[in-house]
Order: structure tokens, then sequence, then C-alpha cells
């Protein structure tokens, strides 16, 4: 049985880690396949997973090859038997929609043909330039359920619990709503026009309709020439409008392919919506996908949501992105949702099988070891092993006649090659896996250890995907959005924040309640656009004893831009108007009150403040504007920072948020900072201490709890680009480990491995067991517990087993 319960994934009543290598099996031969899953099983993995591709599997209509008597590749049985055999789970993502370079991003070109009315267009009626389609067409579905039915044939016999089966997730089609997204093409066929006039018509009554769209909505013409030319008028409303309907339009999909899943036998496993966003090593973009699917995967029971994680190496400049990313997947969720990763990038960059990507060795170890330190339960590896894409027998003419458009290989980026050979970044990344392989029943339930203060998560602050290109109306909200809600809100407030040793969760401030006791202290990248249902939230918050940190700009405007000050008002701040960079003009901002002391500071925007009887802490050289207060309203207490601050001083961020009641738990001595370092803890109160140091020279530094220093007062040794899980208070059977150095590779019986980090790594047991003499190693007893002390270097040679005699 498959749960998903407390945050967890539960196999059988226990929580379960998973670890998820992607392996096309449509793109191997039949006689790699063994060779590939024992790389798999080499590399620490206990799943599998693979997309299952529509225009494989069913090139012609009503020609279905899933069993391998077309191309034997095609068995989908009998690879997900050969998983089982050996020993793994699996995980099967069968589209309709799977991307993965795929022509047709997966769907077959029957689809098309037969059903044109499918292909959408887009503003002023132009022809949609990437091959999406209406989800919700009535043709596609019909095709969808056709392809559901005989794809489940295969998944329901072999689900986990059913005689011997191993799948223990379907993914339900994938990446829904990207390829409208990144084109800016909102799907506008006639089925979807009429469809949106339908939800207005619900969600509006007929005046309000008819003053917010003025024209014949019931008129099939001219709603959609409306619609796809809209006016200025009515540009914002409809820019608003859209991004709710395509949110419950996904939704309704998602739970119509769930309905023929579960039609066609496949029940009591979890359904995975994958979310997309990631792009140029960034996160910036990555919450649209959660804004634009959030409703989909939060809309029942049974679903969990997934991320795509693209961000090549994890360093100084972007770290803070994926911890953002996961806090907001985590902030939307529904209790029991745990966070996974269903495409989690790994391989060397190399996409374009040119070299223009060359990733570090840590790239996927360290993306690896921040999501399982926040609670990811399961990766899935993308893409762990290369492939060919074969030639279809049907004529596409158009240049190679393949199933997919990279040419004849694919995964050239891959730990795997095509050719089955490892790369330079399968041994890092096996490394990793294996760590935290050897302790994945702890981990599967552990959680991350915070400190009192929340990043806030706005959803509709990422609901800007469809902007109409001759829109002055929706170019200005949407570009005062784009500027503050992430740029110096994540560069800045967030990096600080982190660097400072701040563990933050997140909260959706939007959809979820918003109380001090809840939520004591809260970071808002806040714009000049915000609803006025979120000011009044946060007007309450503050006066009923919350600490607020405010960054950007005080709102003056609601999503739609109509003025609305419900928040300045609240705080006692107005806003007179706004000082920015000119050709020949360059503000700088100067710190007064306690935030004095630091240099003047470059801004390109900063916001004029009448502070009332506030102090100020912010001023504009020059002009004496004010751009920055500290405000206490009624028993709590806002610091805004309305400007684009364009430097990363830690001190005064942290400075701000220890004012408003936050104190940074975890922090360190490195005057060079570049280290993220964080704690999970279990009911039992075992614990690991997560760094990471990101930069490339090597650093040594103590770490402090609450000031007190950790791991026995050592200091720790952490070389460049490397990350240690160090075990606090951690046991096994009747050996505790009160604190190492050194993190732990494999546990047995009578012995534990360790991988060493320091020049001279200490671990320290409290057992009753006597520890086995070796020259690899002193003890000495200590307090009641005993001491080792390696006898190696960590550079020369960093495994240590230390054995323990048989209990009598």
């Amino acid at each position: 049985m498959i749960e998903i319960r407390d945050k967890q994934i539960m196999i059988d009543g226990k929580a379960t880690l998973i670890m998820c290598g992607e392996v096309h099996y449509y793109r191997l031969q039949q006689s790699e396949w063994q060779d590939r899953i024992d790389k798999l099983k080499d590399a620490g993995c206990n799943a599998v997973a693979s997309y299952v591709p529509w225009l494989c599997h069913e090139p012609l209509e009503g020609q279905f090859d899933l069993d391998g008597h077309s191309r034997p590749e095609l068995d989908l049985g009998g690879f997900i038997d050969l998983c089982r055999d050996n020993g793994l789970y699996f995980f099967v993502r069968p589209g309709p929609f799977i991307m993965a370079e795929m022509k047709n991003e997966g769907i077959p070109f029957w689809v098309y043909e037969k059903h044109p009315e499918v292909i959408p267009y887009g503003w002023d009626g132009a022809a949609a330039t990437t091959r999406t389609l209406d989800y919700l067409a009535p043709g596609f579905l019909a095709a969808t359920r056709d392809w559901y039915a005989a794809v489940m044939a295969v998944v329901a016999p072999r689900l986990y619990g059913s005689a011997g089966g191993n799948i223990i997730g379907v993914q339900l089609d994938n990446e829904i709503g990207m390829l409208s997204w990144v084109s800016n093409c909102p799907d506008l066929t006639e089925h979807v026009a009429a469809d949106f006039a339908a939800w207005l018509a619900r969600k509006y009554d007929d005046i309000a309709l008819r003053q917010r769209y003025p024209f014949e909505l019931e008129d099939a013409e001219v709603r959609l020439d409306a619609l796809r030319s809209p006016q200025e008028s009515y540009s914002a409303e409809l820019m608003h409008d859209l991004g709710y309907y395509m949110r419950d339009r996904f939704a309704r999909y998602v739970a119509v392919l769930r309905g023929y899943a579960e039609e066609f036998g496949v029940r009591d496993v979890p359904f995975f919506v994958n979310i997309h966003g990631t792009g140029g090593g960034r996160g910036f973009t990555y919450p649209i996908g959660i804004s634009q699917l959030y409703e989909a995967y939060t809309q029942a029971p049974g679903y969990v949501s997934g991320s795509d994680i693209y961000f090549g190496d994890l360093t100084i400049s972007n770290f803070q992105d994926l911890y953002l990313i996961n806090g907001f997947m985590d902030a939307v969720h529904l209790p029991d949702q745990p966070l996974t990763s269903l495409e989690f990038e790994c391989g060397d960059g190399n996409y374009g099988n040119n070299f223009g990507g060359r990733y570090d060795v840590s790239a996927a170890d360290f993306k690896t070891r921040m999501c399982i330190a926040q609670g990811n339960r399961m990766i899935n590896y993308y893409l762990l092993t290369g492939g060919i894409n074969y030639r279809m027998d049907q004529k596409l003419g158009d240049g190679n006649d393949r199933v997919a458009f990279t040419g004849e290989r694919h995964g050239f980026a891959a730990p795997i090659s095509p050719e089955g050979e490892l790369n330079y970044t399968y041994p890092r990344m096996k490394r990793a896996i294996h760590t935290m392989m050897a302790v994945k029943d702890k981990l599967a339930v552990m959680r991350e250890e915070r400190d009192a203060v929340s990043f806030a998560f706005i959803p509709d602050y990422y609901m800007t995907e469809y902007r109409y290109p001759q829109s002055e109306r929706m170019a200005d909200i949407v570009s005062n959005i784009e500027a503050n809600r992430s740029s110096g809100g994540w560069e800045i407030m967030a990096r600080s924040m982190l660097l400072a040793g701040y563990r933050f969760s997140s909260v959706d401030i939007q959809n979820k309640l918003l109380l001090p006791e809840q939520t004591p202290v809260l970071a808002l990248p806040c714009a000049r656009y915000l609803s006025a249902d979120i000011q009044r939230k946060l007007a309450d918050y503050v006066t009923a004893g919350g600490g607020l940190l405010l960054y950007g700009e005080v709102p003056q405007y609601d999503m739609e831009g109509k003025s609305c000050t419900v928040l300045s008002d609240a705080l006692g701040i107005r806003v007179l108007g706004a000082a920015q960079n000119g050709p020949h003009s360059w503000p700088s901002i100067m710190a007064c009150g306690w935030a004095a002391g630091r240099p003047e500071v470059h801004t390109h925007f900063a916001q004029h403040l009448e502070p009332g009887s506030h102090e100020v802490i912010m001023r504009l050289y020059d002009t004496d504007v004010v751009c920055g207060v500290d405000a206490r309203v009624g028993k709590g207490r806002a610091i805004v920072i309305a400007a684009a601050y364009n430097s990363c001083d830690v001190q005064l961020f942290q400075t701000t948020l220890e004012r408003l009641g936050a104190t940074a738990g975890l922090t360190h001595d490195h005057r060079d900072m570049g280290l993220f370092t964080t704690l999970t803890v279990n009911a039992d109160g075992e614990r690991f201490l997560h760094v990471l140091n990101l930069d490339g020279f090597d650093k040594e530094f103590h770490l402090f709890e609450n000031g007190k220093k950790l791991l026995g007062g050592q200091r720790l040794h952490i070389a460049s680009k490397d990350g240690v899980m160090l075990p606090l208070n951690v046991s096994f059977g009747d050996v505790r480990i009160a604190y190492a150095t050194a993190e732990i590779a494999e546990v047995a019986e009578d012995a534990i491995r360790f991988r060493l980090t320091q020049p001279q790594d200490v671990i320290v047991f409290v057992t009753e067991r006597e520890i086995a003499a070796s020259d690899d190693y002193s003890v000495e007893e200590q307090g009641g517990a005993k001491l080792v002390r390696s006898g190696k270097h960590a550079k020369v040679d960093d495994s240590l087993v230390v054995r323990f005699e048989a209990t009598k």
C-alpha cells in the first residue's frame, strides 16, 4: 500500500526515501536494458522512472504496440518487470504530453491531423508557435482516453501491492501549461474562448461582467475577436481573469486524466503533477509553474507535486533560488503532501553535444543535499542514461523521420552516455545517492529545523504568463511585478538571510492564514501592485503583533491597477512619488537611525515616503527623500525598505530581522561566508548537520547553535565545492553517534563505514559495545563516551570503517 501522509511517502506503513533514475527504455535496445539497470543500481538508486511515449506506442490510430511486437524496445511491461526482478520500484509517466525532446512533445501526428480544432491560436489570431493544444477539447480527450485505456492495461496489473507489482506512482501529463506560457500563447481556440466565457459567467454577476467586458460575450465571433485582440479598457481585467481561469482549466484537465486512470484500474497509488519553470540556471520563473498548477495538485487527496530542477552548478549566485522554490512548493501544499523532484538535473550540461555546457562534479551532489535537507522524499535523476532516437516506420518528411528532434543520439549530457559509458559526473552523483541511502530510513521522516522567520509567497505575483503585446496596462503591471517579485527580493534579501544563517520557511500569504503566533516574522518582496485582500491581511498581521520586513515597494494599487492603499494607510506611511536613475542621475541611499554606519548604496529606484512619526532608517543623498522606515503599528512592527537596495548587506538584514524578533540559530565564524548550513531532525531527536561549501576554496570554521559551539568545539574543514551531512545524536541499534566530523557512508550490524572529511576526523560514540582495535584509528574514553580519532587524512584516503565487537 502506498500512502501520502505527514509529508512522507509511506510504503506498507513505512516512510520511504525514493532515489530514482530516468531510463528511457524505448531509446535503448532491449539487450541494453540490464546494463543500464545495473549502472542505476550501482549508483545507489532504488527506483526507475520512464516516460511512456504515445507517439511511439500508437504511431497510427488504433495500432498499439505496448508489448514489443513491432519493436522489441517498446515492450513496456517487459521493462517494468525487469526492474521488478532487479528489486526496483517503478515510476511511470504516460503523458499524454511527455516533452523529452520528442516530436509533438510525444503526441502522435494523427491526433493533430484528425482533430485540427485542438490546435490553439494566440493573440490577434496568430498561430501557436509550439505544439501545444487545447487540453479539454473533446476530440483530444477522446483520443487520450483510448491511450490511457491501452497503457493502463499494462500499468494496472503491475501496481505495487498487486501480485508483486512495483509501480509506486503515476505522473499525469507533463509540464502542463508550460508551452503556452513560454510562447505567450493563451490557447485561444473557439472551444477555450467559449469555456472561458462560461467560467466568467459563473464567477461574476451580469452587471459586474458587463462592466469588466463591454462586448457581447455570448456572440462567438465577437467574443473570439475581443479576447484575442483585447481593448486597453479591459486588458488588465482580462490578464487577471485569464490567469485564474487557466488554473481552473488545468485542474479540471488533471482531474479528467486521473479519472481515466482510475477507470482503467489504476488506484491506490499517488498521482503526480510536475512543475516547470527553471531556466538559464535560475529559478526566477519557476513559481510561474506553481502558480499555474497548485490548484491542480491540491484539489483532492492523492496528488503529489514534483519539481523540475534545472540549475546547473549550485553556487553562491543561485543557491537561494533552490531553497526558495522548495519552500514555495511546500507553502501551497496540503498538510500531508511531501516535496518531490520529478526531473532532477544530473550530468554535465553538454545539452548541445558541443561542449557548450560543463558542470562541476558538485552540481547534482549539492542539489541533492539541499533538497533532501528541505524534506524532499523522492528525487528522479533526469536524464540518467542517454539513448538512440529510432526512425519511425512512417515517413514524416521532416528531414530525419526520427521520433525526436535531437538527431540520432539523445541524452548527450547524461551521466551514462547513449552508448552506456560513464562520464565524469557519475562518481560524485553516486557518492551523493549512497550517502542518502545509507541513512534513508532516518531521512525519510526528518524535517528541517527553522528559525522564526518566513518568506512570503504570493501565487498571483507569478500569474503573468499571458500578456497582450499591444497592452501598455498589462506591460506596466507585469514589468513592476517582475522587477519586485524576485530580483532584489531573491538576490539581496533571500541570499543575505541564508548567508546570515537563517533557515526560513515559506508561507502562502494569499490563500492561507497569516497569524503572528504561526509566523512571528515575515520577509516580503513587494511590488507596487497587491490585492486589497492581501494588503488587509498584512495590515491585520502587523497590528496583531507580527513583524514585517517589506522590501521593494509599498503597494499603491490592486492587481488590476486600481488605487488601493490599505497597507500603507494601516502602516501610517504615505507614498509621495519615486526617484529613478536618469541619463545623468545616480541616486544613492544613506542609512540613518539604527541602520547608520554603513556605506551609501547606489539605487536605480526608490519610493518617496512620508514617514509620519516613524523612525527613518534610509534617505536618498542630496534630496533627503525618505525611502526606509521602522514603523511600530499596534502590537507589531514593520521595517520598510522601499527601494532597490543593491547591496547584499548581510549584517543589515540580520540586524533588521533581529529587531523584528527573529534570530539565526545556526551560524559560523568564517569571514568569507559562501556556506549553506541547516539542521534536520526526527521525532527521536536524531539530527543531521548539512553543510555546503559553495566556493572553490577550502574553508575552516566553527559552527554555533544558539551561540554554542557544535561538534564538541571542533573546527570544521570543508574542502572546496564539497558538502557534508554530519550525524548528531544518531543511533543504530545500541550504538549512538553523539557527533562526528565524518559522514555516514554505510551501516552494517557490527560496523559503520564513514566518509572522512577532515585532516583528522573525530567520531564520538555512546555505546556499551567495545570498539575493535585498528591501525586506522585510535580510541579513548571521554566522559562516558568513546572518542575515535582517525589516523587518515581525508584527502589521502577518505574511507574509514569502525568495527564493534560482537555483543555477548
